[in-house]
């Protein structure tokens, strides 16, 4: 309590969770890495990057956390990087 009286709300501001933030890194990453022709890099970054946005997704469940939409993007982005760096190591087999 106050001292005058009154009960003091306390906010709980919402935190992005850190797997989510991992998770849209490491789904970048892979991006990158396969652009710049090591796709090997490439699939292990978005290997990783979907069990990451997963836990993220699952965290984001708690009211404190946040990140939901972006764990959501991170899995989406990872099984896009998966594709696009298993076509990167079929390019580079074949040339």
């Amino acid at each position: 309590m106050r001292a005058g009286g009154s009960e003091s709300v306390m906010e709980q501001q919402e935190k992005t969770g850190i797997f989510a933030t991992i998770s849209i890194v490491a789904a970048v990453g892979s991006y990158i890495a396969t652009c710049m022709g090591h796709p090997v890099w490439g699939l292990v970054a978005a290997l990783a990057s979907i069990p990451l946005g997963i836990v993220g997704l699952v965290l984001s469940a708690s009211p404190r956390v946040g990140g939901g939409m972006l764990s959501i993007a991170a899995i989406a982005l990872g099984a896009l990087g998966l594709i696009f760096a298993i076509l990167g190591m079929v390019g580079v087999a074949l040339f």
